[in-house]
């Protein structure tokens, strides 16, 4: 793993949803032995616990990991979440994984025949270790838009025509999509991020071209960030640092147009590309910036 590990805990109140005697964020030291780190772990959550009757405990923590690519070893950030949780007498542990290189064809239904047995092999240790260590079966967990888990890794959905399905397009396009089109939470916390009628807006440059195009309107008091290929990491992971540079103004008081002006000088950090110095921010309809054959955020090439 890369830096300290960190694992999510919580204890539920029993007969009571939501109300909780601990919950909270730990670091590991994972330096030292394991007896000791879950001895330091106990004794943490021990002498913060709320007093109540305990219902039920989970915990868990993401790791990187290692995938191998044309016999090459990369290192992959949050790779998996191991979880487990304890209801009465009742035990679980549970390994989610963030990739597709366990899977015959990535999630764009591409054959990776390659990946597939480098990787898919590793997985089905990894899980048959922890069958045989918790003297437990595997039991599958339901299928999810990306996979169907089995005993030994995940298995592809497939077409009619036998041809595997593009789930990536499908359901994670319009997943990432819709950060960048509705404002989160409750009542919709922040600028909102549609508008009616005509935005000014700026380009957002990146190492290898544009990123996406930031936009405000004052009328509507909205301002978001439309990504040009929202499929594309890049594009994607710089958008959403633009949310949170947006949010930071919103919380500052600042109208959408001020905000814009504020934004547009910031530097290239994080791998957030910086905004072209093309002077005043262009006019054009949302929508138009919004306009493309899926419907899902390609911006007019200026």
């Amino acid at each position: 793993m890369v830096g300290t590990p960190v694992v999510s805990v919580s204890v539920l109140e029993a007969g009571r949803s939501n109300s909780y005697l601990f919950r909270g964020n730990i670091e590991l030291d994972v330096a030292s032995p394991v007896a000791d780190v879950a001895q330091r772990l106990a004794s943490r959550i021990e002498t913060e616990l709320r007093p109540g009757e305990i219902g039920s405990v989970y915990a868990d923590a993401k790791s990187d990991g290692v995938v191998i690519s044309e016999r090459r070893e990369l290192r992959e950030e949050k790779l998996f979440r191991l979880g487990a949780s304890a209801l009465l007498d009742y035990v679980s542990v549970e390994l989610v994984t963030y990739s597709d290189v366990w899977l015959p064809y990535d999630l764009a239904g591409r054959p990776q025949p390659a990946v597939f047995a480098e990787n898919a092999p590793r997985l089905s240790a990894v899980l048959r270790d922890f069958s045989e260590i918790l003297d437990s079966e595997t039991d599958p967990d339901d299928p999810t838009y990306f996979g169907k888990p089995n005993e030994t890794g995940v298995e592809n959905y497939f077409e009619d025509d036998d041809v595997a399905s593009d789930v990536w397009s499908r359901f994670e396009i319009p997943y990432r999509y819709q950060a960048f089109t509705h404002a989160p939470g409750f009542g919709r916390i922040g600028y909102a991020r549609t508008a009616e009628g005509q935005v000014q807006y700026l380009a957002v440059q990146g190492g290898h071209g544009v990123l996406g195009h930031l936009w405000a309107s004052d009328a509507a008091n909205a301002a978001s960030f439309e990504p040009r290929d929202v499929g594309d990491e890049e594009a994607y992971k710089a958008g959403l640092l633009w949310l949170e540079r947006l949010r930071s103004a919103y919380d500052r008081g600042l109208m959408p147009s001020a905000a814009l002006a504020e934004l547009s000088s910031l530097p290239d950090e994080n791998g957030s590309g910086q905004v072209e110095a093309t002077g005043r921010p262009h006019v054009a309809l949302l929508s138009d910036l919004r306009e493309s054959e899926t419907g899902q955020g390609t911006a007019p090439t200026e």
